[in-house]
């Protein structure tokens, strides 16, 4: 998922570039067949359990899984490059990407693949443009004005749902006579690294309006990454929206407590592809989705930080430290996306103030297709 505070002002300043777009890419479909129905066939390894019905909000839902190394690889006539933009490479959630091209996934695909760090404003209009390929990120505030205002751009797979024992999100100072099922938050000042036009905006306004508040009814001061936990600490501020490993350093203290987080279930971030590979050349698409989900399925099928030895590589990968990783629990990792992500998602930025227009329909932001010819699953 997406840490970075959209620029609304910079997209909006960029927005005309979609109108010089160009087709570049060429592909083993044939033009005149990129708009019919594509032919979705069984994949061995990918039976059932490859798919789950998108309105299954469930909690406790179980991901999607095929069995280890499936799907396997079906190797494009021509080796495509692409190039893939995300705001980090440091971050839990990109691991899959970054194993991807490590296990060299991407290339049994016909992949070329190179992850490039770029914020979310600054790589949005290169997207729509067609100068890069895909984006890890999430359907934030910046996403859905670019949409609204022509960028063809959509969500296509997801990335991650949180282990039910973690506790990144919205922590609270607790005044006298105060607990966690009773903390009234309207008013309250809150510190945050994340802007309002993040998709944390969401689970953010749920957890704030079950105790009085809303994304409406507090006050926001936004932080470096390092000083939202001093001033949570210190009084500088009542409440911190606290992401992994930091919420760690206060679980055990009883003079704060935990309110809420990402709902458990329902992956907020992933994958946008643009026009290259929603429409010019599909193939590339899906041989990327086939290369992504095979590796979830081979590597982060379940709760991979069991194994020290993974634990370690992964580390090595991130270049962080595996005491690090160690002190949360392992990601969901899940390339579905939920019915109604992108409506809920719309509704907070709604309350932040930070949305455009009228809100836009779920076919105009999200596409399953793709994930789904990668499974094998026909409606």
């Amino acid at each position: 998922m997406s840490r970075l505070a959209p620029l609304l002002t910079s997209l909006l300043l960029t927005g005309a570039l979609l109108a010089t777009a160009t087709a570049c890419a060429k592909n083993d479909t044939p033009p005149d067949a990129v708009a019919k129905p594509r032919t979705i066939k069984a994949v061995a390894g990918c039976g059932k359990g490859s798919w789950t019905d998108p309105s299954d909000l469930a909690p406790d839902r179980k991901p999607a899984r095929c069995a280890s190394g499936a799907p396997a690889p079906v190797r494009l006539a021509r080796t495509r490059k692409l190039t893939i933009a995300t705001g980090t490479l440091a971050a839990e959630y990109v691991a899959p990407l970054e194993m991807a091209v490590e296990k060299g996934e991407f290339k049994k695909e016909g992949l070329d693949v190179t992850l490039k760090v770029l914020p979310t404003p600054d790589a949005l209009p290169l997207l729509a443009k067609g100068d890069i390929d895909a984006q890890w990120a999430a359907p934030e505030a910046a996403v859905m004005n670019g949409i609204l205002g022509g960028f063809d751009i959509k969500w296509v797979a997801g990335n991650f749902s949180p282990d039910p024992k973690s506790k990144s999100g919205l922590w609270v100072r607790l005044k006298e006579g105060q607990s966690a099922s009773h903390v009234p938050m309207a008013g309250r000042k809150m510190g945050t690294m994340i802007g309002k036009g993040s998709v944390i905006a969401y689970p953010m306004d749920t957890a704030l309006k079950k105790h009085g508040g809303g994304l409406d009814k507090i006050q926001f001061q936004q932080l470096g990454s390092a000083d939202v936990l001093t001033a949570l600490q210190n009084g500088g501020v009542d409440s911190a929206w606290l992401l992994d490993p930091v919420w760690r350093r206060i679980d055990s203290d009883p003079r704060f407590a935990f309110l809420g987080g990402q709902p458990e279930g329902e992956p907020l971030g992933g994958l946008l592809f643009g026009p290259k590979l929603l429409k010019e050349d599909p193939d590339a698409g899906v041989a990327f989705l086939r290369a992504y989900t095979r590796t979830v399925n081979t590597y982060f099928a379940g709760d991979y930080k069991k194994d020290p030895a993974f634990v370690t590589e992964l580390a090595g990968l991130l270049k962080t430290d595996k005491s690090v990783l160690e002190s949360t629990p392992s990601l969901r990792m899940d390339w579905e996306i939920r019915a109604g992500t992108t409506d809920r998602l719309q509704k907070a930025y709604k309350a932040a103030g930070v949305s455009e227009g009228d809100p836009l329909p779920e076919s105009r932001t999200v596409d399953r297709r793709l994930y789904e010819e990668a499974v094998g699953h026909t409606s």
